[in-house]
């Protein structure tokens, strides 16, 4: 299952992260680069969504797509964080927030599943509205201009990402909470 077409997406959004860090240093126009770099991560974030519906039209699900999947969007946001705040067009602090905390529930889904009790930190609504927040927010940082002449990009993508940063540790202390039974009867 390392190479079907569902997988092969998934890949890309891993494979795009130098392309979408390298258009910052090659010798172009910034409002060309800007644009490039947008275009670049929201076809390759749209892979996100098409590579899950591929994988259950083609029935072509596995364990490692599941494992590979979340993997390569933390890359992709968290490389795009860190082009974003060495651009100085976010916060520093905020993308300690969002990088921090997707380590932090990465390595309690990864306890929880060890356990046996992967369950209490499924995916929640508010894990999906928190990535599709920072998934609007990201382009419009990286595009850091006006669309029409009127939408400052660089304003709303710093509102939405702020945005997304109360969502992330709102996430995590939904998923803390929720596995924090189980934890307690782990360590009696």
């Amino acid at each position: 299952m390392f190479f079907t077409l569902p997988t092969l997406l998934t890949w890309t959004r891993i494979v795009a992260i130098p392309l979408i860090v390298g258009v910052f240093y090659l010798k172009l126009e910034p409002a060309t680069a800007n644009l490039l770099a947008t275009v670049m991560f929201i076809v390759f974030a749209w892979t996100d969504w098409l590579d899950g519906f591929l994988a259950r039209k083609l029935n072509q699900t596995s364990s490692f797509g599941a494992f590979l999947d979340p993997v390569a969007d933390k890359f992709l946001v968290c490389a795009s964080l860190l082009v974003l705040v060495h651009l100085q067009r976010t916060d520093v602090f905020v993308a300690l927030i969002i990088i921090g905390r997707e380590i932090a529930i990465s390595a309690l889904r990864e306890w929880m599943a060890k356990i046996g009790a992967s369950k209490s930190v499924a995916v929640h609504m508010l894990g999906k509205l928190k990535t599709t927040v920072q998934m609007v927010a990201i382009p419009f940082l990286l595009y850091d201009g006006r669309v029409l002449g009127v939408i400052d990009t660089r304003w709303w993508g710093n509102v939405l990402i702020w945005v997304a940063a109360v969502l992330t540790v709102w996430s995590m202390v939904y998923y803390l909470q929720k596995a924090l039974p189980e934890i307690r009867a782990r360590v009696k």
